[in-house]
């Protein structure tokens, strides 16, 4: 394999010299100036403190003053503030209290009837009427701040996520059920589901599941789906199968997937999509049977059950056979909102780390003034800026393509930068996460502390919406449909923001870059001639191509004249590859 996917030399003293001040430097550029430890000589060790997230996250607020014109950006960034404030006064404690008050199944009344009634914490009920408060589905279809919608809820869910308790993900599913509606114009949800999703009144607010894994699986749902559709009168049918693993189970509608079953008992080959309310009139559920719930590693405060669905009552969406299509127009969504978890919870043990720094004492000085420990924190900091920028202008093309500034550029690059972006940041987490945590030392693997569940529950990230590999595979699906025009778009973009950088002053940077670019595109086109090894390299394209995005995103903020010098020096480690996987 070519010498472009290989890791670099970085085994001479020089390289660790030069890490040692980049190390200083980017934490000097935070202004981590923190005072000596006065709990040097007690036996208890301070915690670290929750900050207002978006006063502590300079990075973030940098970002939203490059993508945002001022008369968006200073209203956007006065309601960041106030959701940080509520933050930390409520909604914290609030997703600490749906860790400890986990959902509980009653399956039968004390007198044998079958009730099946999830019952979820007074924090989880109230972290919905929270979202709903906040805007954080209604946001982008409310449209106050046109394409830039996306980017205000982008930045708000990437300051909740890690203390909603996991609410954020029934929010995902929720949005992309509305984003499914709007995108296929349904007309008989559009005045009724499509408003409660897009509620801000948490009286009338809905959530939505989606409920596409069966007992065969989740990626393959083409083949895997073994839920029957029996029509019953006009576009209702009664649908009969097994649903596996159905996150945020109290919603109160859902999307899914079945074979239509004919009346010769012959079923369709390809799936068809189809809308369910969960509940009937009388509260009573609609022939829905809730099986168990699942015993999880992590994501404990969200319900997630087995179903069995016994005639449940559903409206067929569109054309027949055409599910998996029409369910695709949620998966982007949904990933976009799995990336924003990552980025969130990335930030929050940094930023709990560096608190942790400034507090432990350690051979005499302050943790942080340690160099290998600065090292270290230098490392989770940069690597969750670049994932921030990475979701936030996947944000920002998703916004414009939403509001009709669209381009067969654009379409294309949120196409394949959507599961790329999944990927990237959900092994991120993880890796972020599990280091982070090492910066606490064994205070980081105990339970009460709160830091452990930040991992558990990070481990869904690479998970949900589709494996790290069946995201890479992805690539080739969008390489054989656009006969790999991709790669052209992709590519294209990247080297217009080279060219930007060079005209303005960043040559040497830029250079750089453009040799990556060209190293890989001979690399690409040997792979383009072998599908098998396409997919054998997929994984390493896919990160590659996620590296090589992201520099270039760093290149063109320098390029701007508002650029922070953080966004240079980024620029410059970037193309120097000393952050490189």
């Amino acid at each position: 394999m070519p010498s472009v996917l290989l890791p670099y030399d970085q085994r001479s003293l020089h390289y660790y010299l030069i890490l040692y001040n980049i190390s200083m430097n980017l934490l000097k550029l935070y202004s981590l100036q923190f005072p000596l430890c006065l709990f040097t000589r007690c036996h208890s060790q301070p915690p670290p403190v929750l900050e207002n997230p978006y006063k502590a996250e300079e990075f973030l607020r940098i970002l939203l003053s490059l993508y945002l014109p001022p008369k968006v950006l200073e209203p956007v960034s006065n309601d960041l503030k106030k959701f940080s404030k509520r933050i930390i006064d409520e909604i914290d404690e609030l997703g600490q209290q749906a860790e400890l008050h986990q959902p509980e199944l009653i399956q039968y009344s004390a007198w044998g009837e079958r009730i099946d009634h999830v019952r979820t914490s007074s924090a989880w009920k109230q972290l919905k009427n929270v979202s709903a408060e906040e805007g954080l589905v209604s946001l982008p279809y409310e449209q106050n701040f046109g394409e830039y919608s996306r980017i205000h809820q982008a930045a708000k869910l990437h300051l909740f996520s890690p203390s909603s308790g996991l609410y954020n993900c029934p929010l995902a599913m929720s949005d992309g059920a509305a984003k499914l509606i709007k995108a296929e114009n349904i007309s008989s949800l559009k005045n009724s589901a499509f408003l409660s999703l897009t509620s801000r009144d948490p009286e009338k607010f809905w959530t939505s599941g989606q409920w596409m894994t069966e007992r065969m699986g989740g990626s393959d749902v083409s083949r895997t789906t073994e839920t029957v559709a029996i029509h019953q009168n006009n576009c209702y049918f009664k649908l009969y199968g097994q649903k596996w693993f159905t996150s945020a189970v109290d919603s109160e509608m859902a999307f899914t997937l079945a074979r239509i079953r004919h009346s010769d008992g012959s079923a369709d080959q390809r799936l068809s999509l189809f809308y369910l309310e969960t509940k009937l009139d009388d509260g009573t559920y609609n022939a829905i049977q809730i099986d168990r719930l699942k015993c999880k590693l992590g994501t404990r405060q969200l319900p997630t059950a087995e179903l069995t669905l016994k005639g449940c009552v559903a409206q067929q969406i569109g054309n027949s056979k055409e599910g998996v299509k029409q369910i695709s127009h949620m998966l982007g969504v949904t990933r976009l909102h799995n990336s924003l978890a990552a980025t969130g919870v990335m930030r929050r043990i940094v930023q709990l780390a560096c608190d942790y720094a400034k507090k432990r004492t350690t051979f005499g000085k302050s943790l942080y003034k340690h160099p290998l420990h600065a090292r270290t924190l230098s490392f989770l900091e940069l690597r969750t800026i670049k994932a921030t920028a990475f979701a936030l202008d996947v944000s920002r093309l998703m916004g414009l393509v939403e509001n009709g500034l669209d381009s067969v550029n654009n379409s294309m690059l949120l196409r394949i930068l959507t599961p790329l972006l999944k990927l990237y940041t959900g092994k991120e987490a993880v890796h972020v996460i599990s280091e982070g945590l090492e910066c606490f030392g064994a205070q980081g693997y105990v339970e009460d502390s709160g830091l452990p569940r930040l991992l558990r529950d990070a481990q869904v990230l690479p998970l949900w919406e589709g494996t790290t590999n069946i995201l890479c595979l992805d690539i080739l699906r969008v390489h054989a449909s656009t006969d790999g025009e991709w790669f052209s778009i992709l590519s294209g973009e990247i080297l217009q923001r080279v060219r930007k950088a060079s005209s303005a002053g960043l040559g040497t940077i830029a250079g750089k870059l453009n040799s990556d670019l060209a190293l890989f595109t001979m690399f690409m086109e040997q792979v383009f001639t072998d599908l098998v090894l396409f997919e054998t390299a997929s994984r390493d394209i896919a990160f590659r191509l996620c590296e090589l995005y992201i520099a270039s995103l760093f290149l063109d903020y320098a390029s701007n004249n508002k650029a922070h010098r953080i966004m240079v020096y980024i620029a410059e480690q970037n193309a120097n590859h000393m952050y490189r996987r």
